[in-house]
């Protein structure tokens, strides 16, 4: 089927085609779409919710109207650091809350809050909502993790975000340093594309 991903991420969306196969993945942008939203929720799924209910109602009166639309949102949650990353992981360390720091800014002010810490004190997760409206009545939920710890150094060219700094304990290897399809294999949001697949097969 035809899905439009709740993004304007390029990345993104190619990530999403490589997991979900043998549908096709659109942008907003792809069917003359205009979709933004303030993603004010107080959890990963509430987000998810939101971004799936502003882009079904951008479609409205439009061509693209009962295309199943797809969001998601992810993020990173440290237990040394609580509060401090979550649903604002990518708002990490920004002076204003708008201004978005590079992912190499961010991975080294997150490496600088740990600095000391020791490998049991570095417990991390990554975890993906997501949400798939077929129409106002039908909606799909599903949320996975994958369990790690953040490293001490970055290590490895793979993936994007906090992967370089992210230890991935079912690959037992720094997230960057997993083959593009690899890291789909034990990513959140590679557990998360097939649970959902499963959900509207």
């Amino acid at each position: 089927m035809e899905i439009i991903l709740a993004s304007s991420n390029e990345h993104k969306k190619k990530e999403i085609e490589q997991l979900f196969t043998g549908h096709e993945i659109l942008l907003p942008k792809d069917v003359g779409v205009s979709f933004d939203c303030e993603e004010n929720g107080a959890t990963f799924l509430e987000n998810a919710m939101i971004k799936a209910k502003a882009l079904l109602d951008a479609t409205r009166g439009t061509k693209a109207y009962g295309i199943p639309v797809l969001a998601d949102d992810s993020g990173l949650i440290v237990d040394a650091l609580p509060g401090q990353l979550g649903i604002k992981t990518a708002r990490f360390g920004s002076p204003d809350g708008k201004t978005i720091l590079s992912a190499k800014e961010k991975n080294a002010l997150l490496l600088s809050k740990l600095e000391g810490l020791s490998k049991n004190q570095r417990g991390a997760r990554f975890i993906c909502a997501m949400v798939l409206l077929k129409n106002e009545w039908t909606a799909y939920c599903v949320q996975e993790s994958a369990e790690g710890r953040i490293l001490e150094l970055p290590q490895g060219e793979h993936g994007f975000g906090y992967d370089p700094v992210f230890f991935c304990n079912e690959a037992q290897s720094p997230m960057a340093l997993l083959p593009e399809g690899g890291k789909n294999l034990y990513s959140h949001r590679g557990k998360a594309s097939r649970a959902m697949l499963k959900l509207i097969s």
